[in-house]
């Protein structure tokens, strides 16, 4: 625009020169066009970085020139059309004005002004272009060098939305043009800021809408459309008709209407893309700002916001409701400290909000009031809000769904806004009611993708990082379309001889009945698992569980057992993919078993692989979603899975992130994915010390003076008198019940201190609550008190009762 105005342009309707000035967050001018020199008489270098103040008539409404003049340097019309605002106070809306000022050159000028609020990172604040109106009249239909044939009776500054005219992309091109000492960042900012708040045009007594921009007019052909624009607005904000329009009445109201719907369709267009909640509310809020209302908070019951079930009834005083959403147009920060998004608060019963939240209808404040913001204001202690709602219209809309109120809508417009009619009301209303369907919608989903969740978490186990002889870490992704839940599982269970089974599985099919069906397998083989059954005998087992279970009860599984004193593993496929062995070395292989059916199928056996291992090895099992890729043969995604799980990585973590971006580098897989992942750590022998007794009652002195011995030996002193007394009540329990057979000891020094007492005997003992005249029953209560944990299963030989103890720190 700036360059516009060097060449000498004949004058006429949309042909005007502009000033063009850039005010800082400091309030002083930090770009002065060449326009701005013509118009205000000050030379660039005068007027850069000296307070906009002194230069610009944008501090307020001052008194007419024709009565006492201002001390300032300009004085405002009696025609001033807008409300300027000092520029101590940031605008936060559009302002225009119509004043007098005073050059250096002791000339005045009539000068029509309009301010843009700027945000964001940048330093400029305030954007102001300015206009001769003395020139416009020339430039005005009807005007000529005649001064009496001049027909403008009324020169009013206003905004327009881009949309409005032919030639609003001519003005986007041409705006970063009027800020050449900018980067073109922050050109961009401020050309957006202004397209989407309005530019500025000029409104005549005929009716006319003349742009203030350089070499773009516009056609008359555009009358029309102003007229009919003019007379809806005076419709929708219920004022009468102008007399200059009322040939024009038999269809307003339909333009009003057809105004408010394309607004509703608009706002509509824009929420509801997500089902996120959080996203929804966002959506909501900035729906509305600025085209309908300036300031928007936005108010849910605090169960919604949980994700939580409620009552359905009235709310009542007692009801809190959280603040989830505040959009604005004012400055940066201004309502944040005084209502920050997250405060949870309940609404006394003589507040607007209680009326509308219990009847359920919006309610409309034309103006609050000093008495109504001091009441309002009481519910913020310590915090006045009154300087922030005080002078302002407000609407509040209720935001129901299925006749519930889910919250509530807090709408402000600036004091020298148009205030809020019953037309807003009604659009209002309408916009609640599409807002509130969108929030109940995102609302059950994310609730019920909450229990999706909470159901998938009680089912995969929580295995500790360590266990006896191996660290352990685990993954689980849930498919991307299957409501976050799946067949898919792994665990890891404890076993007598400080021994681990590493359980992975994959029940066929998607989504909550095969969580269900996992749920229950998982289960089953936790429960075979205590019973130490060889893998090959514990899937024969869980196989014909299945079969009893119900045909549909289909799942693939990988059970493998680790012994980490003697460095062995053992492990059985029933239809799974074959797990990967990363040696010590850095070397890595499938390891080849027979596959085996998957369980329920019947009628067909099951082979253990029994292969040593050395520490430091890792092994990896998985399910079939983290390796089958999309148009390639899952040979592919195996060799994949090799090569990234032999990658050195930091932690066992690290490492299993590390699989998991080679083999799903953009996410979004629609498989459930269970990654397993074990380093075989082993156990040393100088770590392990084993006994055999005599079924005779001398040997439990004998058992524990072993056992204190060794613990004497590996420096736990500490640990001598209780793990002495409860294997002396383990030992006595095995020669007395389980008589004839050996009885065996044995202590596993590694994370824990583990013991174990090994006999023939297939019953396994029972927690007694001995009476004070028993003279027996009190041995495992003893144990119950003083381990860490313990517990008892049955073994091929018999059963074996261990307790643990915790090592002090060193």
């Amino acid at each position: 625009m700036d360059r516009g105005t060097e060449r000498d342009t004949p004058p006429g309707p949309g042909r005007v020169p502009l000033a063009v000035v850039v005010v800082d967050d400091a309030g002083l001018v930090s770009h002065w066009s060449t326009g701005a020199r013509r118009l205000f008489g000050v030379p660039k270098d005068e007027a850069i970085d000296r307070p906009a103040l002194d230069l610009l008539p944008v501090a307020g409404a001052l008194p007419d020139p024709d009565d006492t003049p201002a001390p300032a340097p300009y004085d405002v019309l009696a025609e001033y059309d807008g409300h300027g605002t000092p520029l101590g106070t940031e605008l936060g809306y559009p302002s225009s004005g119509r004043a007098w000022i005073s050059r250096p050159d002791d000339t005045r000028a009539d000068v029509l002004w309009w301010a843009y609020p700027l945000y964001g990172s940048g330093a400029e604040r305030l954007l102001v272009l300015a206009a001769d109106a003395a020139g416009l009249r020339e430039d005005a239909p009807g005007g000529g060098d005649d001064g009496d044939a001049v027909s403008v009776e009324r020169i009013s500054p206003a905004f327009a939305r881009h949309t409005e005219f032919p030639g609003a992309d001519d003005l986007a091109r041409r705006l970063p043009e009027i800020l050449p000492s900018m980067s073109v960042g922050e050109s961009a900012r401020i050309v957006s800021q202004v397209l989407e708040l309005g530019y500025p045009i000029l409104e005549f007594s005929q009716n006319e809408k003349v742009p203030v921009t350089p070499d773009w007019g516009v056609s008359r052909r555009t009358e029309r459309k102003a007229r009919r624009e003019r007379a809806a607005r005076a419709v929708a904000q219920g004022l009468p008709l102008p007399g200059d329009l009322a040939d024009d009445g038999e269809d307003l109201e339909y333009v009003a209407v057809r105004e408010r719907l394309e607004f509703l369709n608009e706002v509509s267009g824009k929420i509801g893309t997500s089902l996120d909640l959080a996203r929804t509310i966002v959506e909501v809020s900035r729906a509305v700002v600025p085209r309908f209302t300036d300031v928007a908070g936005t108010y849910l019951r605090e169960q919604v916001v949980a994700g939580e079930e409620f009552d359905e009834g009235v709310p009542d005083t007692r009801t809190m409701w959280h603040r989830v959403a505040l959009e604005h147009t004012d400055e940066p920060g201004r309502w944040d400290d005084v209502v920050p998004v997250g405060e949870a608060m309940p609404f006394p019963a003589h507040t607007p909000f209680f009326q509308c939240m219990t009847t359920g209808e919006p309610v409309l404040v034309p103006r609050i009031n000093e008495q109504m913001g001091h009441a309002i204001a009481s519910q913020f202690d310590k915090r006045d809000i009154r300087p922030l709602i005080t002078g302002r219209s407000m609407l509040v809309v209720p935001l129901k769904a299925r006749n519930v109120v889910l919250g509530f809508m807090i709408l402000l417009r600036h004091p020298e806004r148009t205030e809020f009619n019953d037309m807003d009301r009604v659009t209002g209303a309408e916009l609640a009611a599409r807002a509130g369907l969108v929030l109940d919608n995102a609302r059950m989903y994310t609730f019920q993708e909450a229990v999706a969740e909470t159901l998938q978490d009680s089912m995969l186990p929580h295995i500790p990082a360590r266990m006896a002889g191996c660290d352990i870490a685990t993954r689980y992704l849930p498919g991307a379309q299957q409501g976050r839940i799946g067949g898919d599982w792994f665990d890891a269970v404890k076993l007598p001889g400080a021994r681990t089974a590493f359980v992975v599985g994959d029940v066929m099919g998607h989504g909550l009945n095969s969580a269900a069906k996992m749920g229950q397998l998982r289960t089953a083989i936790q429960t075979m698992a205590g019973l130490d059954l060889p893998p090959a005998q514990l899937l024969r087992n869980f196989d014909d569980l299945a079969q009893r279970l119900g045909g549909d009860y289909l799942a693939t599984c990988l059970y493998a057992v680790y012994d980490p004193v003697a460095g062995e593993l053992s492990i059985a496929n029933a239809g799974h993919i074959p797990p990967v062995l990363v040696r010590a070395d850095g070397t890595s292989e499938l390891l080849d078993l027979p596959t085996g059916a998957p369980v329920g199928v019947g009628g067909v056996p099951f082979e253990a692989v029994r292969l040593r291992v050395e520490p430091g090895d890792r092994l990896v099992m998985c399910t079939d979603g983290l390796v089958e890729i999309r148009g390639e043969d899952i040979g592919v995604g195996l060799e994949t899975l090799c090569e990234s799980a032999a990658h050195p990585a930091a932690s066992m973590d690290d490492a299993c992130d590390t699989i998991i971006r080679a083999l799903n580098p953009r996410g979004g897989r629609k498989d459930d994915v269970a990654l397993l992942m074990a380093r075989l750590n082993g156990i040393e022998p100088d770590d392990v010390a084993e006994w055999r007794f005599a079924p005779a009652p001398a040997e439990v002195r004998r058992a524990r003076a072993a056992i204190g011995e060794q613990l004497h030996e590996w420096g736990l002193a500490r640990l001598v008198d209780n793990a002495v007394l409860m294997v002396g009540e383990l030992v006595t329990n095995a020669v007395l019940h389980a008589p004839g057979r050996s009885v065996t000891v044995r202590l596993v020094r590694g994370e824990t201190l583990l013991c174990e007492v090994d006999d023939g005997g297939h019953e396994l003992p029972t927690l007694l609550d001995a009476r004070p005249t028993d003279e027996a029953g009190r041995g495992l209560r003893v144990v119950s008190t003083l381990a860490r944990e313990w517990g008892a299963s049955r073994s091929g030989a018999g059963k074996s009762v261990w307790f643990e103890l915790t090592l002090p720190r060193r």
